[in-house]
């Protein structure tokens, strides 16, 4: 089986203080750590667990900079066997719509049974990457996968809905599949492994080796910004009844009753 697994490196942003550049439609990257998107993580493990499985070959593929290597080569260490970075940096502003075309390009030109990526990256929180490739590709996507088994060219597929519901769905391969964190468990690197992928050699696709002249651009950052402070917190102090009091005060204020 040959499978494709689409990631991102990312900044990561949970624990930073976040600042938007001079130019406002970035953010301020210099003290930043990077690593591999988080739903991008479970999503190469099961690339590599469809490779136990079935036989075959992964190969993964990012749409970034130099820098997006080091996030390819941690791939390799955990079980991808090839690794192609798209060059961002030759190719001028890129949306979601963009990088799917672009993806799209590389992916066709292999042979491929099933593509999974990440269901959202945690950077933009488009979630739209997956869907636009499927639908440039001519094939059948899922998004939110929490579950998959494959057989007989076909694959079973369990997505979260809302209110707690799940879908389950037969889909033909190949297929798109988007993955949500937790479907598996991720396996680490280990030294070993990151020391081969560490001499193993990536493709670049660069514009040189784009031929497609169509690439299109939907969407153009505007202006990034933090939210104002439109609401705070009122501290209601007192004893039971006055708190209750007051509870119900501001809830007929606000007419909620």
């Amino acid at each position: 089986m040959n499978i494709i697994v689409c990631i991102k490196r990312v900044p990561q942003t949970a624990d930073a203080d976040v600042r938007v550049d001079s130019s406002g439609k970035d953010i301020e990257r210099q003290r930043l750590s990077f690593d591999m998107n988080e739903a991008d993580i479970y999503a190469l493990e099961e690339a590599v667990i469809f490779k136990e499985k079935f036989g075959g070959n992964v190969t993964a593929i990012s749409l970034g900079g130099p820098d997006a290597e080091e996030t390819l080569r941690i791939a390799l260490a955990k079980g991808a066997d090839n690794a192609v970075r798209i060059k961002a940096e030759e190719l001028g502003e890129i949306d979601a719509y963009k990088t799917a075309q672009l993806l799209a390009l590389a992916i066709k030109s292999k042979p491929y049974d099933v593509i999974f990526s990440g269901c959202m990256a945690t950077d933009d929180a488009y979630s739209q990457v997956g869907v636009i490739l499927a639908e440039l590709l001519g094939i059948p996507h899922a998004t939110l996968v929490t579950k998959v088994e494959a057989q007989e060219g076909k694959a079973h597929v369990y997505r979260e809905l809302e209110g707690g519901l799940l879908e389950h769905l037969e889909m033909a391969l190949p297929a798109v599949i988007t993955v949500q964190t937790g479907i598996n468990v991720p396996r680490y690197a280990s030294l070993i492994a990151i020391r081969r992928a560490a001499s193993k050699q990536i493709e670049t696709i660069g514009k040189d080796e784009i031929s497609d002249t169509s690439l299109t651009l939907n969407a153009e950052i505007e202006e990034l910004f933090t939210p104002p402070v439109t609401k705070r917190a009122e501290i209601i102090e007192g004893d039971a009844e006055e708190v209750s009091t007051r509870v119900a005060t501001i809830i007929k204020e606000k007419g909620l009753i």
